[in-house]
């Protein structure tokens, strides 16, 4: 259990003090991999199924080749290192390998500059924001940048560093990286617009079968952490409103936490998408809930950590 605990606390203290490499991160690598496929095969006939077994594979790829990699490739090494050398290289490539698949981060830096940003000016928010949402932005006032911002640290929590360790409990490395996976193919090609619709539908449903516990969860752990297990009748009504069967229940927590509203229409590539509201209180946003928000999503990633620690040991 300490070696667990070791892996988990140096790789998200690394997260802390590096966020998301750039160029050289595994993400980026899963990224090109997922575009050669998008562009090569989302054409013609059968786009559903060319899309469902390229992206399968290459989420079964993934979990395979690590899984052979730990159990079979490494363990050769031991007589060359030695047994103490043989377990620092494992432990090194655990601490890099959950390091990077961590992303909470970078977003909690693009928040708070999303924020700053507001204060120079708006189309600067609007900019700003835009790196990391993929709504048009051109037309959102003020008030509905700070709710973007927001709504997208929610989800992220989830996303970022929830889901990633609730599979790393299940699964140790190799699901985490095939987490991430099929949560990069989701925000590339998971849309439902006319180009994306049958070749992404596939990796948007894995999607949402991958985050079906860890979206529900994070909601519980923001809770706990914010002090507010009272909003759980909140969070399981408001929750089910958005349009994802999971992103609604963080954003149902934190929009109940800070007393806001989220949801409504938002424009996609040019296209109106009426969302219902989450939340009943339509009040302005400052910085001060960016901070809280900010503080909630900490304290959530550490009762993780201790949660995935005690699970992946009762499990292994």
């Amino acid at each position: 259990m300490i070696t667990l605990a070791s892996i988990l606390l140096v790789a998200w203290l690394l997260d802390r003090l590096l966020g998301d490499p750039n160029s050289w991160h595994p993400i980026v690598g899963m990224g090109r991999l997922i575009g050669w496929g998008e562009k090569r095969l989302n054409r013609g006939r059968l786009r559903g199924l060319k899309g469902g077994l390229y992206n399968g594979s290459l989420v079964v790829a993934s979990f395979i080749f690590l899984r052979l990699l730990f159990d079979k490739i490494l363990p050769q090494t031991e007589s060359l290192l030695g047994t103490w050398g043989y377990e620092v290289l494992v432990w090194s490539l655990e601490v890099v390998g959950v390091f990077l698949m961590l992303s909470g981060t970078t977003l909690v830096r693009e928040v708070k500059a999303v924020f700053l940003a507001l204060e120079q000016s708006l189309e600067a928010g609007r900019r700003q924001v835009a790196r990391i949402v993929g709504r048009d932005t051109q037309q959102l006032d003020t008030q509905e940048v700070r709710t973007a911002a927001l709504e997208t640290l929610s989800e992220n929590l989830s996303d970022g560093v929830i889901a990633p360790l609730f599979w790393w409990m299940l699964l140790g490395l190799p699901g985490m990286v095939a987490y991430k996976m099929i949560n990069t193919q989701d925000s590339m090609i998971g849309y439902r617009n006319q180009r994306y619709k049958a070749y992404g539908c596939f990796s948007a449903r894995l999607d949402d079968l991958a985050n079906y516990v860890p979206a529900r969860l994070t909601a519980l752990l923001m809770l706990l952490s914010a002090g507010r297990l009272d909003l759980i009748g909140f969070v399981l009504r408001n929750g089910p409103r958005h349009a994802s069967p999971n992103s609604g229940y963080p954003e149902a927590a934190l929009a109940g936490i800070l007393g806001c509203r989220f949801g409504g229409p938002h424009d996609y590539f040019g296209q109106r998408v009426d969302k219902p509201f989450i939340g009943e209180e339509d009040r302005p946003l400052a910085y001060s809930d960016a901070t809280q928000s900010i503080r909630i999503n900490r304290l959530s990633e550490v009762l993780m950590l201790v949660l995935s620690v005690l699970g992946h040991y009762a499990l292994s």
